[in-house]
């Protein structure tokens, strides 16, 4: 594939490595001439601010607030190319999954993910940084 000919992000799985574990793409390709954007980690607080407790309520408000970031910039799911992950305690991952789904589809980014002693906040439970790109 000619990275010239591309004209929006593609995702790829190659054939000769192992399939991905989870729910995203092994490569990202971009498209030339896309400007990228990145984006400060979001976090679980609501409109207000507030930061519930539970994991899942952390995690749920952490992907509407991507969805809000994402839409201030004119941009929507399939512009995100890579999604870095950082949790405190075990992810549930059928909750979080279904959040990923609901907002990406089955048009996965490359996503890496990893756990942490803290984050920013004691009360933070989970940040979830996005990269994107649009041309």
């Amino acid at each position: 594939m000619s990275k010239d000919n591309i004209q929006k992000v593609v995702r790829l799985n190659p054939k000769n490595i192992s399939a991905p574990v989870g729910k995203y793409s092994h490569v990202t390709i971009i498209p030339k001439n896309s400007d990228l954007y990145t984006f400060s980690g979001q976090i679980g607080t609501d409109i207000n601010g507030n930061i519930p407790e539970p994991l899942n309520e952390q995690v749920h408000n952490t992907f509407t607030n991507i969805e809000q970031v994402l839409q201030s910039q004119h941009l929507n799911p399939d512009n995100v190319i890579k999604v870095n992950i950082w949790a405190t305690e075990e992810i549930d991952w059928d909750f979080l999954y279904a959040e990923w789904e609901n907002l990406f589809g089955e048009s996965y980014p490359s996503m890496t993910v990893a756990y942490v002693k803290g984050l920013g906040l004691a009360e933070l439970k989970i940040e979830i940084e996005i990269w994107a790109s649009k041309q």
